[in-house]
């Protein structure tokens, strides 16, 4: 294996590495927020997306690009969440052919309930795998991630 080789495969391994730790994080966010908020993670992105928008509404692109979903799941999602009465959409004023997606107080309400039960299952779930020797390197990373270090 040469440099070049060495290189790929230190890459190949820190995107392993970075994905199992996701892949922890998600799956016990998806069972707590379900469990205890009748959200899933998704559903639960969308709802704290919009709620940082301080009261202004979030055009269906924006939103796709915020979940990391494709514009039909996005528009399949929102349905689903409108259908609840956790959000409404708004036509656009200046251009007829944008959407608007802005929380409801129906939506505000249970993001409020949702939050607490995500903090936690993210702080256990990131004291769990600081306890892993393989991911704590990157638990370490995540706050000076934050800090724009």
């Amino acid at each position: 294996m040469g440099i070049k080789d060495d290189a790929v495969e230190v890459r190949a391994q820190g995107w392993r590495t970075l994905a199992a730790l996701h892949g922890l994080i998600e799956a016990e966010l998806e069972r707590s927020l379900q469990g205890q908020a009748r959200l899933s993670v998704v559903e639960y992105t969308v709802l704290d997306a919009l709620s940082r928008q301080d009261g202004w509404h979030m055009r269906m692109q924006q939103l796709a690009r915020a979940t990391a979903l494709s514009a039909s799941a996005t528009t399949r999602l929102v349905n689903r969440l409108e259908d609840r009465g956790l959000l409404t959409r708004i036509l656009c004023a200046d251009d007829r052919r944008g959407i608007y997606t802005e929380l409801t107080d129906s939506g505000s309400k249970l993001l409020a309930e949702a939050r607490p039960v995500h903090d936690a299952a993210l702080e256990r779930t990131l004291a769990e795998a600081q306890q892993v020797p393989e991911l704590a390197p990157l638990v370490d990373a995540l706050p000076r991630l934050h800090a724009g270090v």
